[in-house]
């Protein structure tokens, strides 16, 4: 008589694999908003006080291609008091760069440097990896043996063994973002030298392994 065939199930797990790192990047918003009664008033200072900003980026040992303009725009700007219609009263330009900061330790010396000349926002610092892949492998390597382990108990309770992989599904690694920092002009502008803290992120993986049991 034929031997009967062998029923193999299956166990479906998760695992998670969490790396604390350090980032080497800074990534930094900042610009300049100039209202004046024409536009060519306008647009003639805000270009100056960008030019005196990109120039401190330079001194600062930032590469321009690391400078990207992030958004140049023109408003005009209305009157509406006392019911009246509108009235045109000027116009609004602002002029915003996006910076990559590859040496942290000079950081806080650019954001210095370009609220002195003349910046006048800085809407979001981030911090982040320039090459964060090594960080995601060991995630990943943390997340299976995660997932292995939990199959281990479950086979064991169950009464069975785990037998080999059939499926693996991977989510999006996850960077959470470092910390975001919005400060206004006068108040940074008040203090020596702004202390920066670019902290650690957090990458993390999270897989779901189905292993073959029996």
């Amino acid at each position: 008589m034929p031997d009967e065939p062998t029923s193999t199930g299956t166990i479906v797990v998760s695992g998670t694999g969490r790396v604390a790192v350090q980032p080497d990047v800074a990534d930094l918003r900042l610009g300049v908003t100039v209202a004046k009664p024409t536009v060519e008033a306008a647009r003639g200072e805000a270009a100056a006080t960008m030019d005196a900003i990109l120039r401190a980026v330079d001194g600062a040992g930032v590469a321009r291609a690391d400078v990207r303009t992030a958004m140049l725009s023109v408003q005009p700007r209305y009157d509406y008091r006392d019911g009246r219609a509108a009235v045109l009263t000027g116009y609004e330009i602002a002029n915003v760069v996006e910076v990559s900061v590859r040496d942290l330790s000079a950081l806080g010396d650019v954001i210095d440097a370009t609220l002195t000349a003349g910046a006048t926002s800085m809407d979001a610092l981030s911090f982040r990896l320039a090459d964060p892949r090594p960080a995601e492998r060991e995630a990943r390597r943390q997340a299976m043996a995660e997932a292995r382990s939990r199959a281990d108990v479950l086979a064991e309770a169950a009464g069975v063994t785990v037998q080999g992989v059939s499926d693996i599904v991977e989510g999006q690694p996850v960077r959470p973002p470092g910390p975001v920092a919005k400060a206004e002009r006068m108040a940074l502008a008040a203090d020596p030298g702004t202390p920066v803290e670019a902290g650690t992120l957090e990458v993390a993986v999270t897989v779901s392994v189905t292993y073959r049991a029996g």
